[in-house]
């Protein structure tokens, strides 16, 4: 049993790589992995290190018993987490048909990372970032094949979420673009293809909308609640920018205003409310409070 927003276990077979790693095992890794081991694929999580490591296989394993706790998933979930591991080295990559980077949103960070998996892949491997902004075509500079190089944005959380953002950088392959088409339909998703541009489609939109309900909340004009159910009373949204904003986290927000701003112009300008409240540690969900309270 399944539903439209689950990843589902019955996707044809074949459109997906049999082996699938994912650098990174953080909430957004975690769902990265958690969307191609319930579809089929045997997924490989590496991290920084053996605590690391433990702390994204607990996260996807929980992750896949609510699936099946809930009846999103039927059939033997002992198979499924057999399928999945977790690990410190690189070298375990050197199996996998397609490798996804979701390390934190930092430019170096990630060309480091990507550089350094591109090393211990096999030739006919697709390398992908979950990046949310930064330049895919940047990013793929250093990278021996950036024709086999591709932006796969997902959208937390992962296994709840219907779309896949598919960026295609300067150098990818229309060959490595039908590809992720087709991983993402076999997901059970739908792909947005946009070109390489400062924040893409989705977060170039969605941080426009959500820096000024910041800055309404900063003048007082309403609450951060009254200002979210506007949104999703009168436009439909989900749960409100700012709440959006929770979840994903002020942090990462913050930091893809500044790369906005710095590519497209003052009109992404961070408000002073949001650095202020990064300053203090109030990040959204993941530490309790942002616009809203999570205790």
């Amino acid at each position: 049993m399944t539903n439209s927003n689950e990843a589902s276990q019955n996707s044809p077979a074949g459109l997906l790589p049999a082996t699938v790693g994912v650098l990174g095992g953080g909430r957004m890794g975690a769902g990265i992995a958690h969307a191609f081991l319930v579809n089929g694929s045997r997924v490989i999580v590496v991290e920084r290190d053996e605590e690391a490591a433990r702390g994204a296989h607990q996260r996807v394993a929980a992750s896949v018993a609510a699936s099946f706790d809930r009846g999103l998933l039927s059939g033997d979930q002992a198979e499924v987490l057999a399928r999945f591991d977790t690990g410190t080295d690189y070298a375990a990559f050197a199996s996998c048909e397609l490798v996804v980077e979701a390390v934190p949103e930092d430019a170096k960070l990630k060309a480091t990372a990507l550089s350094d998996v591109a090393e211990h892949l096999s030739p006919h491997a697709c390398l992908a970032t979950n990046t949310s902004s930064l330049s895919v075509s940047r990013l793929a500079e250093a990278l021996p094949t950036p024709e086999q190089f591709i932006g796969l944005h997902f959208f937390n959380p992962v296994p709840a979420s219907t779309l896949i953002e598919v960026v295609v950088a300067e150098k990818t392959s229309e060959e490595t673009l039908a590809a992720a088409r087709q991983w993402v339909t076999a997901l059970g998703k739908t792909a947005v293809v946009v070109r390489d541009a400062p924040g893409f489609a989705s977060s170039r939109l969605g941080v426009a909308i959500a820096l000024e309900a910041m800055r309404m909340v900063d003048e007082g004009v309403a609450s951060a609640e009254d200002i979210d159910n506007a949104m999703v009373l009168g436009y439909k949204h989900p749960m409100g920018p700012l709440k959006t904003t929770d979840i994903v986290g002020l942090d990462v927000r913050l930091g893809i205003a500044e790369y906005l701003r710095s590519t497209l112009g003052e009109r992404f300008a961070p408000p002073q409310i949001l650095r202020d409240k990064v300053a203090a540690g109030e990040l959204g969900r993941k530490t309790g409070k942002g616009f809203y309270d999570w205790s």
